[in-house]
């Protein structure tokens, strides 16, 4: 009876299945897409593996979850039950935007997660035809996060850790605080280099593309509209 609030009401009995601690991040990670293991990892990076297994088994248990094997790996997938979620997932996004989403604390930066949440909502269409490798330098991450390569080329974004050796289109230096703020909407990019805490080196025409390439995260707009309406004025420019 620990793990219940020993009530019939559906609100209860729901929380039972969504609310754990971490739950609600790993159904976040499946409705962008994520379907192994070790990608679902990606983006709970501070969630042990054995937990994220824990979790996962959870859900299978309760039909929000299947489990599938793709040649020698297991696929996660959502079920129609876990695919309902979604507007569930997404309102409670855009409410933390409107509501919670003040100034981030240190210990709630997270370079790995940042560059993971880039390359998967990366605007692919935007890109142009030829291979673009944008090489980015977070200064102030920590020592194995500090250095990220995005390619995108043949209408696919990658993410590698390793310099994969091509000619590089652009190089994106930044604080991880500054990086984050224009990709949640905090700051405009205009804002960030005019501080000099973020700069970008390479063709002029590719640095102007860059914001218009990378776009901004999902509840980003949410999250502008929440700080006109703070500060009383007009929208910023992006």
């Amino acid at each position: 009876m620990e793990n219940t609030y020993g009530q019939f009401c559906t609100v209860a009995r729901g929380a039972e299945v969504l609310c754990e601690r971490w739950t609600p991040l790993v159904v976040r990670e499946l409705l962008c897409g994520s379907k192994r293991f070790n990608d679902l990892h990606r983006g709970v990076p501070r969630m042990s593996t054995s937990l994220l297994a824990q979790r996962l088994h959870r859900l299978e248990e309760f039909g929000v979850v299947r489990r599938n094997t793709v040649g020698k790996v297991w696929e996660y997938s959502l079920t129609e039950a876990g695919e309902e979620l979604r507007p569930i997932v997404m309102a409670l996004g855009h409410w933390g935007a409107q509501w919670i989403g003040s100034r981030l604390r240190d210990d709630e930066l997270d370079a790995g997660l940042l560059m993971w949440d880039m390359r998967r909502f990366a605007c692919i269409q935007e890109f142009p035809p030829r291979p673009v490798i944008i090489h980015f330098q977070l200064r102030d991450a920590r020592t194995r996060e500090r250095t990220w390569w995005l390619v995108v080329e043949d209408g696919v974004a990658d993410l590698c850790r390793d310099d994969p050796g091509r000619e590089l289109t652009l190089v994106v230096d930044a604080s991880v605080r500054a990086l984050t703020e224009v990709w949640t909407g905090d700051r405009t990019p205009a804002q960030a280099l005019q501080s000099r805490e973020i700069r970008v080196d390479g063709a002029r025409c590719d640095a102007q593309d860059l914001w218009r390439w990378l776009g901004t995260s999902v509840f980003a707009s949410t999250r502008r509209a929440a700080g006109r309406m703070s500060a009383g004025g007009p929208s910023l420019a992006p």
